[in-house]
């Protein structure tokens, strides 16, 4: 592969119930673990800045695709959804959904093209094989 970009951003603290911030300073967050994990959910979290990473990413990918397919992505958006959750062998595993809104586009044609976005999205290639990732067209 060759290099277009690295972004470089360091945990340091406790991880979770740390401290995240870039080496070009434009990411600088607390991290806290969710409620549900029994934190204080003051902060954010790995899974909240994989869901953002994601869906930023599969929107420009569904935009590149749409206009090498000459279709209607104005106004797409779409919504990550990471899970997290013990894999059975001891550690923990990920899900996601990604909720892919296009209303432009006809239902078939807007789930054709996010299926074909899903190849493109290195984030998409980057979990696949390794975990569940459901693309669904939403109204």
């Amino acid at each position: 592969m060759e290099t277009l970009y690295t972004a470089i951003a360091t945990a340091t603290g406790g991880g979770r119930d740390g401290h995240v911030h870039s080496e070009d300073d434009r990411l600088d967050l607390d991290a806290r673990p969710p409620k549900e994990m029994g934190g204080s959910g003051e902060g954010t979290n790995p899974e909240q800045l994989f869901a953002a990473g994601f869906s930023a990413c599969f929107l420009s990918a569904l935009h590149a695709v749409g206009r090498a397919q000459k279709l209607d992505t104005t106004d797409a958006a779409v919504s990550a959804s990471v899970s997290i959750g013990p894999n059975g062998d001891g550690g923990y595993g990920l899900a996601v959904e990604l909720d892919v809104y296009a209303p432009n586009l006809a239902r078939d044609e807007a789930q054709a093209l996010a299926d074909a976005a899903h190849l493109v999205c290195p984030y998409s290639n980057a979990t696949r094989g390794n975990i569940d990732v459901l693309v669904t067209v939403v109204d």
